[in-house]
Parts: C-alpha cells; sequence; structure tokens
C-alpha cells in the first residue's frame, strides 16, 4: 500500500496580500511542477482530490486568489483580473519556481494566460479545464454575463443572484447526467467563503471587468500560436457557461493539442476525476525535461 500523499498548507506574502496555497510533497524532489489556478465560485480547495491521487508523483501548487478561500487581501485591494493576475506572478517568484505546467480552469484560464503572456518561458505545458479563451466559446448566458455594466440598472442583481447558494450549487449541478456523484461540501464551502465580509463586494467588481478577458482573447490566441505549449484539454461538454466548442476552439491554433470531453458539467473534477487525473499524470510524463 502506498503511503498517502503530503499537503503542506501555507500563507505567502505578496503585496501585502496574504495568499493561502497548498502543496503536495512528491516522492522525488524534482518531480515536474503543475500550478493549479482554480475558478469561480470556488479556490484551491477544489483541487484537494486531485492532489491526493497524484500529488506523491508532482509537485502540485494551488493558491487562492485574493477574494476567494483563505486567501486575506487589504480592505484597499482593486479586485481586477489585472491584479489577481498581479498577485499570482508575484506568488510564483516568490516560490522561486521557473519552469512549470499549468492548469487553467474558469478563471484561472485568464489568470494563467496572462502570466503566459508575461513569461513565456515559464511555461512548460497546459492543462486547460473548462477555461475559455474564444469567442466560439461563449454560451449565451456567458455572453449575457460578459455584458454586464455597472452603470446598467439590475445589472449588479444579476451577479449578486449567483452568489446565492442556490446559485453556487447550480453551477455544480448543471449539465451533470448523475448528481449523486456531486459531494454537497464543494458548493457548502464555495458559499462559506462568499458569505465572508466584503467577498460579495470583489465577485461584483470581478464580474464586470470579466469583459477585459474578452478583449485580450486575440492576444491569447496569437500566444499559443507563437509558442504552440504542449496541451491537454479535458472539458466538460455540457458546461452551460463555456460548452464544448470553447474547448475545440483550442485545435484552431494548437492543432496538436490533445482533447478529452465528457459527459459532464462545470466541474468535470467533481465527477470525472477518475478519468482526468490519469490523462494528467500521463501528460506531465511526457513533457520535456526542464
Amino acid at each position: 500500500m502506498s503511503a498517502p500523499t503530503q499537503v503542506l498548507h501555507r500563507h505567502l506574502e505578496v503585496d501585502r496580500v496574504e495568499v493561502f496555497y497548498r502543496e503536495s510533497v512528491p516522492a522525488r524532489p524534482e518531480a515536474p511542477v503543475l500550478l493549479l489556478l482554480h475558478g469561480f465560485p470556488t479556490a484551491s480547495h477544489q483541487f484537494r482530490r486531485l492532489m491526493d491521487a497524484l500529488g506523491d508523483r508532482y509537485r502540485l501548487i494551488a493558491p487562492d486568489y485574493p477574494g476567494f478561500g483563505n486567501t486575506i487581501a487589504p480592505a484597499d485591494f482593486e479586485y481586477s483580473f489585472d491584479r489577481l493576475a498581479d498577485i499570482t506572478e508575484g506568488f510564483v517568484q516568490r516560490l522561486g519556481l521557473t519552469r512549470f505546467a499549468m492548469y487553467i480552469f474558469d478563471f484561472g484560464a485568464p489568470i494563467g494566460l496572462r502570466l503566459a503572456t508575461r513569461h513565456p518561458e515559464w511555461i512548460a505545458g497546459l492543462v486547460v479545464q473548462n477555461g475559455n479563451a474564444y469567442e466560439a466559446g461563449l454560451s449565451e448566458a456567458a455572453q449575457g454575463f460578459v455584458a454586464l455594466r455597472p452603470d446598467h440598472a439590475g445589472d449588479e442583481d444579476v451577479i449578486r443572484g449567483l452568489l446565492t447558494l442556490e446559485g453556487t450549487r447550480g453551477q455544480y449541478e448543471t449539465g451533470v447526467p448523475d448528481p449523486a456523484l456531486l459531494d454537497p461540501d464543494a458548493w457548502t464551502l464555495d458559499q462559506h467563503y462568499l458569505d465572508l465580509p466584503g467577498r460579495k463586494e470583489a465577485q461584483v467588481a470581478l464580474a464586470f471587468d470579466y469583459k477585459s478577458n474578452v478583449a485580450r482573447y486575440p492576444e491569447w490566441q496569437s500566444w499559443l500560436r507563437k509558442y504552440t505549449p504542449p496541451t491537454l484539454i479535458t472539458w466538460g461538454a455540457d458546461d452551460p457557461f463555456f460548452p464544448a466548442s470553447g474547448a475545440r476552439a483550442y485545435l484552431t491554433d494548437l492543432p496538436e493539442a490533445e482533447l478529452h470531453l465528457f459527459d459532464t458539467g462545470h466541474f468535470a473534477l467533481e465527477t470525472h476525476l477518475p478519468h482526468i487525473a490519469p490523462l494528467i499524470a500521463d501528460f506531465l510524463d511526457r513533457l520535456p525535461a526542464a
């Protein structure tokens, strides 16, 4: 029987932000590094089962962004995707990481792709899971979300409706054929963090800033074409926000990417970890040595 994976839980200060992160301790110190970038409305805890499955073989590192999970940001922090990328960039530098693969999911895609364009030398490969970078991958619901504006009456109410327990749970359940596969602790914990003081205001600010990501899609697509990173795409095909067309769109710029679609919703790891974890392990094993 193999020993259980050891996972460390720490804080690291970056520009007055106390970044909380989880880090697995692999058996080999030189094991490949995978930076796990979480989505909305969750945090690094979404990767706990993946870390248990693969953390003994690879160094898995999962930070919480400002406004999420256990990370503590100052009261005057400006919530935008550029600032989340700034903090994540500083976090990577503080850890001394110089070459790693990235798992980009949901909000993790615009944050991770900002890092990639700033530091292409860092990126050994990409694991893309329901992390959109193409207008073709925006559902009608996602297009409506992008169109929200702070000066439009009622738009903030639409965002705040997503920040309720019903809205959070719905993001997990929509598109999932068998809800029995879902652990209700996932959305319960997400909602706990969303209900902390100041967190809903942070999410409203990020929602209104989401349009900044769509504006940068051409830049990120150009980066993908230029650097052609080895890429594994594992995607919940019935995601109500980012449908399967977003997964296939990556093949336009990365024709050699490996694509796997799963019969599930947005949080594909929740239902298909036994299928996805081996794909990630095989992918990391095939990456060129640093």
